[in-house]
């Protein structure tokens, strides 16, 4: 699913985001879009937040088993 994937590469780059604040005291997002409080910044820390909540059903739903024909 479409939706799957984009949240999960977007819930990726909120986790680099994270480890460069945790490592280097360095918010990536802040530094390319003017500050923390700039509304662009909190526009994609909200988008980011929203795709770790969808990235949650992943967790909860029943692994697909893709079946292979062999002839």
């Amino acid at each position: 699913m479409m939706l799957d994937r984009i949240s999960l590469i977007l819930v990726i780059i909120g986790a680099i985001n994270w480890g460069s604040i945790g490592l280097f005291q360095f918010d990536i997002v802040a530094w390319l879009f003017g500050g923390q409080g700039a509304i662009i910044s909190r526009i994609i820390y909200t988008v980011v937040a929203l795709a770790g909540i969808w990235c949650l059903s992943l967790l909860f739903r029943e692994n697909e088993v893709l079946s292979t024909n062999d002839e």
